[in-house]
């Protein structure tokens, strides 16, 4: 199944260039153009990853990306800010309000993918330490219970011989 990914910007060709380079690539692609769109489409399509614009209508890329890093639901989503803005004070305050990548336009179609790639990679490896962890933890609660269990059977038989 292919990623879904989320494109917000506010520039209709900005968004339609992005677009078709992720669906060559093979990706899945949601379209936003403001602020209040990128968050409604976030929460409704639960996407793998976030393309977001700083300077959008309504609410910003800063805003948008603050409010969905706070929600718990949304904060695993990797969000790549891609932006002209390209002042140092830009860059720390896109990660300070908890971007995982910053690219600023123009860019190269190479850097975007592969930046992409590692964002998605790392999301995957993560979900597949959490599963690993839960396993092991459902494994220590089975054999805690199994040797409760045999406790209890003991102390049955135990009761039955007085």
């Amino acid at each position: 199944m292919a990623k879904r990914i989320l494109v917000v910007d506010d520039e209709p060709k900005v968004v339609t260039v992005i677009q078709r380079r992720l669906e060559s690539a093979g990706y899945e692609v949601l379209a936003a153009y403001d602020g209040n769109e990128a968050l409604s489409k976030a929460r409704s399509e639960n996407p793998d990853l976030i393309i977001l614009d700083l300077i959008l209508p309504k609410l910003n890329g800063y805003q948008v990306c603050a409010i969905l890093k706070r929600d718990k639901s949304y904060k695993p989503i990797p969000i790549l800010i891609l932006t002209a803005r390209s002042q140092e004070e830009d860059i720390e305050e896109g990660m300070r309000v908890g971007a995982d990548e910053y690219l600023t336009k123009p860019f190269k179609n190479e850097v975007l993918l592969a930046k992409i790639e590692e964002l998605l990679s790392k999301v995957e490896a993560n979900k597949a330490k959490l599963l690993k962890e839960k396993i092991e933890k459902e494994k220590e609660i089975g054999e805690k219970l199994l040797k409760e269990a045999e406790r209890m059977g003991v102390m049955r038989k135990e009761k039955k011989l007085k």
